[in-house]
């Protein structure tokens, strides 16, 4: 398996698990531009996720679009073993999709629940497992989890930041798990983030902005700044890395 160069992932073969759209598609492109083949998941998005791929390729780098839902547990690792099979090998795994519920406590439903952890935490398990099942020294699993999993600052967020919460845990449990195999295993928490699912613009973005100690949104792509980093770091594994603009200061 080809292991990370100098600041370069060139030769990598990458899945970032939600990627047509927001910091899964800003990731897509960065590991892109850095040397990796990328495939990418997508669930409803089919335009999106293919205007990814052409731009995956115009960087001169191997871009696949598969439809997977991760809410579903033999599409979740299924599309690990497609994109392993598709690329001809996997050394770099991007849990970026997740579902973002909130609202009050009293208002969630079973079904909320269910298709939350479903999502956010058992489809990441999943992912991450077959991923693990195909990677050799120098794997790479690196999660995105939330600024919520360690300051929650008003009402509404219980059952996404419980969700994402758990993923801090699977990914200490997993640089534990695959060290000695020479895999990494980090965690991304962004913070408020200029995107079509949140945008700065949007009804609550001055109050997200306020949050902040910068005082201002973050862009997808300084998320994805991040994930490349961690993507060739091979002396970092089991942290929690925030890009939030100062929201857990």
């Amino acid at each position: 398996m080809s292991q990370p160069g100098r600041g370069t992932l060139a030769g990598r073969k990458a899945l970032v698990t939600g990627g047509s759209r927001g910091i899964g598609a800003a990731t897509a492109l960065r590991l892109a531009r850095a040397g990796a083949d990328v495939a990418i998941t997508y669930v409803s998005r089919e335009d999106a996720a293919e205007d990814v791929v052409r731009a995956v390729e115009a960087l001169g780098r191997r871009g696949v679009a598969l439809r997977a839902d991760s809410g579903d547990p033999a599409e979740s690792a299924g599309a690990v073993d497609r994109a392993a099979e598709a690329l001809g090998g996997i050394d770099v795994l991007v849990n970026n999709v997740g579902v973002g519920l909130l609202g009050p406590l009293e208002s969630l439903s079973l079904g909320d629940v269910e298709r939350v952890l479903a999502v956010n935490v058992r489809g990441v398990f999943l992912a991450s497992q077959a991923a693990a099942a195909r990677m050799g020294p120098g794997g790479r699993i690196i999660t995105i989890g939330t600024c919520m999993t360690q300051r929650v600052p008003g009402a509404g967020g219980t059952l996404y930041a419980m969700s994402k919460s758990a993923l801090v845990g699977l990914t200490k449990a997993l640089a534990r798990e695959l060290g000695g195999r020479g895999i990494t295993a980090n965690i991304v928490h962004p913070g408020p983030i200029d995107t079509e699912m949140n945008p700065a613009a949007g009804p609550i973005g001055a109050g997200q902005s306020a949050l902040t100690a910068l005082g201002r949104f973050g862009s997808a792509e300084e998320v994805a700044e991040t994930v490349a980093h961690l993507a060739g770091a091979a002396y970092v594994t089991g942290a929690e890395f925030s890009v939030d603009g100062g929201h857990a200061a």
